[in-house]
């Protein structure tokens, strides 16, 4: 997409892309700066994709700290999947 801006389904495929482009997990803060969002949108997002099972958060330790991790779930796995194939379909038309 040219300039603009992204649909909330294109939010939520850039979300899981940035998680799966890391192997699969990622810290909250270098995934706010990967899929380019506030903090609160970011949050309000990383809610949904949790209530449907497309992430899971963990929380590591590390050192003397408790951070956390997202997860992408293989059900997050599917939907990044198949917006790609409807991306490349919608392409191959010009739409």
């Amino acid at each position: 997409m040219a300039g603009g801006r992204r649909s909330r389904l294109e939010l939520v495929f850039d979300i899981l892309a940035a998680i799966q482009n890391k192997g699969g997990r990622i810290k909250p803060t270098h995934l706010m700066y990967k899929s380019n969002l506030s903090h609160k949108l970011l949050n309000n997002y990383l809610e949904e994709l949790l209530e449907k099972q497309m992430v899971e958060v963990h929380e590591i330790q590390q050192k003397k700290t408790l951070s956390k991790m997202i997860h992408i779930t293989d059900k997050g796995l599917g939907f990044v999947e198949e917006f790609r194939r409807m991306r490349e379909f919608t392409d191959a038309f010009g739409l």
